[in-house]
């Protein structure tokens, strides 16, 4: 699940607090991005919860709706369809969320105001409308609605962040409301994967695709730390003008770790890694940070090749 551009950012985040916390050790760092890359597989279960949550809210508005009914002795019947979900009840059943979600103690309670504002907008839209006064309900229909409900209702949700940032202070978690979105596209991924005859053994996404992933966020952390101060003194060498008190941290945080990348492993294209911490630096630094790293990146990689320390197979032009 956890992708590399995933890893490079919590690299990127574990080395900004190092370095920002004098007498931090590299062992725990090590335990800090270990701890990050666990938050973000939590908010993983937390977020396939949700259909959980929702349909316990949706349960009680309706029990509520029933007694309404019987005190004022209407004739009215209720639609039982969405709480009667059958992918929420195979995700309800699953063995793998509900033991991580008891492990790790995830409850929803502090981020009921997403739920209720989540089945406040899921009850006035068109797609349940559609989905609850159909003349037939079929399998595919129950997960079409979910896919529908995390694309169109969680994603990008102000009240569902505010409730992350919350849950994030219960809960001893990070980055969770920064990490939603592409969380949430892991949750509908693993909807998909669910079929009519799933059981409670379906295994859900795994922590990592491969322990390849785990192993290049270990040693692109150690890598980073052990060459920080080369790293810097190249930086320096090459910043022509500019104040070297004044260049924001983690812009050369990201330098520092394009560098312990790009230097340390052969098995990645140079451009790739390039092309990888420009982005990194459009969403985590200033407006035109990505310009100065990019310049400083490629004239340390120039002058490297020219002076015969760095022979990766890719020019500077």
């Amino acid at each position: 699940m956890i992708n590399r551009t995933m890893v490079r950012t919590h690299v990127l985040q574990t080395l900004f607090a190092y370095y920002e916390n004098e007498g931090k050790t590299l062992v725990s760092a090590r335990k800090e991005l270990l701890k990050s890359f666990a938050d973000t597989y939590d908010l993983y279960f937390m977020l396939l919860n949700f259909a959980n949550e929702l349909t316990a809210y949706a349960q009680r508005d309706l029990e509520q709706q029933v007694a309404r009914a019987r005190a004022t002795h209407s004739g009215w019947q209720p639609n039982r369809r969405f709480v009667q979900n059958r992918l929420a009840q195979q995700l309800f059943d699953n063995r793998a969320l509900r033991s991580r979600v008891e492990e790790q103690h995830l409850a929803w309670d502090s981020g009921m105001p997403a739920v209720a504002d989540v089945y406040k907008q899921l009850v006035r839209s068109d797609f349940y409308r559609e989905y609850m006064e159909a003349d037939k309900c079929t399998y595919e229909d129950d997960k079409r609605i979910w896919r529908q409900i995390y694309q169109h209702l969680l994603a990008g949700n102000a009240v569902l962040e505010d409730s992350l940032d919350e849950m994030e202070v219960v809960l001893d978690k990070t980055n969770w409301s920064t990490e939603a979105d592409v969380i949430l596209s892991y949750v509908i991924k693993t909807i998909k994967r669910f079929k009519a005859d799933s059981t409670p053994e379906t295994p859900l996404l795994e922590m990592f695709d491969s322990e390849d992933e785990l192993r290049f966020a270990t040693e692109l952390l150690e890598k980073a730390i052990e060459g920080h101060d080369e790293y810097e003194t190249w930086i320096n060498a090459h910043l022509k003008g500019w104040d070297a008190d004044r260049i924001a941290y983690m812009d050369r945080i990201i330098i520092i770790t394009a560098l312990a990348e790009i230097i340390g492993f052969d098995d990645i294209a140079m451009t790739v890694s390039l092309n990888e911490y420009i982005e990194l630096a459009k969403a985590y630094s200033g407006d035109k940070s990505y310009m100065f790293i990019n310049g400083i990146l490629t004239e340390i990689l120039r002058d490297l090749k020219n002076e015969g320390k760095f022979f990766k197979g890719f020019a500077i032009k």
